[in-house]
């Protein structure tokens, strides 16, 4: 009797797998468990970002940044509004320089805390999750205390930030899950200040970082999931336009915080980790140190903070909207407010790029006005697009458990990515 002849057969991996983070299909040509072919379809998040910001005022397009990359929220913001102060020559004070440098690393400990959750869940250890989750939820009380929103918070604006930090952090009140000692010790960071609160979460921190490695670093089954998976060469992350954790894990010391400081980042210490193979351990190991060099630079803005009281929005009320108490008084105050918030301003013809090194890597906009109250074309540069692209160059010869790992590792947020 003659042998069958064996076929390959094709897939569809999500986006209902829980692994495929709600909107990823990948379309996989398999030979048994072995992957001989990836192509990934990313139309499944349209939003037309780039588009509505066209149409509308350079202010009113703040808010679309938060919905792209939705865990970091604040360094999209940061991007489109370095581009808007770049074309309008402005500068935001050093007060609001800091507190942006701070939110920015607050940004990053939030995204790779949900990185690190997530990720862990798609190869099967549920306790990390939990974990992670109970840090980042101290971190959100401190975007809901700036701007009154958990996630979306639209804090940044051209010339500095919305307001100053709050004096006072919100405490948790009596209720069923609640109670007695458990409602002081919720309470016990919350008696001062915002800087505070900071301070108390920056020392503790670090040894809830060491929990997360104490349950995953040294695990035999994680380690046998991630070392030597999904291996990135230096020249191949290069050459794939790699940045973030995908770039440093294949030993490449390139972070924009460094090389094209911005903000304060020149005036704060930290370190830049890289890895050494390349694999998805290794990125794994970045992402944990870039928590722990975050917490670095939060406690030193958070040290400065303090001791240095100033004006976080520039005196240029082109941009800027007048005081409320000024507004009582002087009808032109009154009508400049409704002006800026209708209207807008406008901003002088050219064409400029800025980025920022978000959390999954180099986060960019390229903005070109006409003169006009609203940009004349919003481009946006998703770092998430670019290592999606690599898909099936670092999947191929993998086993179907393995693309798991790999998707993990990349980090993706379909906003950005679509946008």
């Amino acid at each position: 009797m003659a042998a069958q002849e064996i076929r390959n057969y094709t897939m569809n991996f999500g986006p209902q797998h829980p692994a495929a983070h709600g909107v990823l299909r990948l379309v996989l040509e398999m030979d048994g468990e072995t992957v001989v072919r990836a192509d990934p379809h990313i139309g499944l998040l349209h939003r037309g970002t780039e588009k509505l910001a066209e149409s509308k005022p350079f202010n009113q397009s703040i808010g679309y940044m938060d919905r792209l990359d939705y865990v970091s929220m604040m360094c999209n913001e940061h991007a489109y509004v370095r581009a808007i102060e770049t074309l309008l020559g402005i500068e935001a004070p050093v007060r609001a320089q800091y507190i942006r440098t701070m939110f920015d690393e607050i940004t990053r400990i939030l995204n790779h805390l949900m990185w690190v959750g997530s990720n862990a869940l798609d190869l099967g250890a549920m306790a990390v999750f939990l974990y992670a989750f109970r840090e980042r939820e101290e971190l959100m009380d401190c975007y809901e205390a700036v701007s009154g929103a958990r996630m979306h918070a639209t804090y940044y604006r051209p010339g500095g930030v919305y307001r100053d930090l709050p004096g006072k952090m919100s405490q948790y009140r009596e209720s069923p899950w609640h109670k007695g000692n458990d409602l002081k010790r919720l309470n016990a960071w919350r008696e001062g200040s915002m800087l505070d609160y900071l301070d108390a979460f920056t020392a503790d921190f670090s040894k809830k970082v060491d929990e997360y490695e104490e349950l995953l670093t040294d695990n035999r089954i994680w380690k046998q999931r991630t070392v030597g998976i999904g291996v990135v060469s230096p020249e191949m992350a290069q050459q794939w336009g790699m940045t973030g954790a995908m770039l440093r894990g294949s030993g490449i010391a390139w972070d924009l915080r460094k090389k094209q400081p911005y903000a304060k980042y020149a005036d704060v210490d930290f370190d830049i980790p890289v890895g050494v193979n390349g694999d998805c351990y290794d990125r794994y190991l970045v992402r944990v140190e870039e928590m722990r060099q975050s917490n670095r630079i939060i406690k030193q803005c958070a040290d400065w903070l303090r001791a240095n009281p100033g004006p976080v929005m520039v005196e240029n009320f082109k941009v800027a909207p007048p005081k409320r108490e000024a507004m009582k008084e002087d009808m032109e105050a009154l009508i400049h407010h409704f002006k800026l918030f209708t209207e807008g301003y406008g901003v002088p013809a050219g064409e400029t790029y800025a980025a920022v090194e978000a959390p999954k890597g180099e986060f960019g906009c390229y903005l070109v006005s006409d003169g006009a109250n609203k940009p004349f074309r919003v481009h946006l540069r998703a770092p998430g697009f670019a290592h999606l692209s690599s898909m099936d160059a670092v999947v191929r010869g993998h086993m179907l458990a393995d693309a798991v790992a790999v998707i993990g590792t990349y980090d993706l947020v379909f906003g950005e990515v679509d946008r």
